[in-house]
């Protein structure tokens, strides 16, 4: 069974099950080893003392304001994600991409939605444990997030859909959410 693009369909059981081993692997990397790593960077050389300063003036609130941006961004990811892998029938990595392309739901009002809700999830943990080295490579994320969209994802989706995808980039934001054009 074919699509579109000429690609074999994923049967759902295969998608899903796929979906499932990325996003486990990729959420426990990006969210759990790396800012582990900064964060023990940052205590053992003494930088840590940063978040004081940074964080000191929500005092109490970080907590707070750090698991609402967490979990807004984890819970925004999941969705965003879901849509992707059903409507684009298949995985949302970049070495197995969907098959279809998709501009609907949470895509008809920015092109990242994925990659905005790790950034967002990724400031909320730096909120909640008040680390300076969280913060510190979330900061470095943002440029690597806008330099893999714009120099490895969106090239291939223009070459795999064309005029499609071009229309889509005039009609709808990168990185922040606008409402829908007709």
């Amino acid at each position: 069974m074919t699509n579109g693009t000429g690609q074999s369909a994923l049967k759902p059981s295969v998608l899903a099950a796929r979906m499932v081993v990325y996003a486990t692997a990729f959420l426990i990397f990006i969210l759990g080893l790396v800012p582990a790593a900064f964060h023990h960077a940052f205590l053992f050389t003494g930088l840590h003392k940063l978040g004081d300063a940074i964080f000191g003036s929500f005092g109490s609130k970080c907590p707070h304001i750090g698991i609402t941006l967490f979990t807004s961004g984890i819970i925004s990811y999941f969705i965003c994600s879901l849509w992707l892998v059903i409507v684009g029938k298949g995985p949302f990595v970049e070495f197995d991409p969907p098959r279809e392309f998709v501009a609907t739901g949470p895509y008809r009002w920015m092109r990242n939605p994925v990659a905005a809700s790790l950034i967002v999830t990724g400031f909320g943990e730096a909120i909640f444990f008040q680390s300076a080295g969280i913060l510190f490579f979330m900061l470095l994320a943002l440029p690597l997030a806008h330099l893999q969209v714009t120099k490895i994802e969106e090239p291939r989706l223009r070459q795999r859909f064309g005029e499609s995808y071009e229309a889509y980039c005039r009609m709808v934001n990168r990185w922040l959410p606008q409402p829908p054009k007709n």
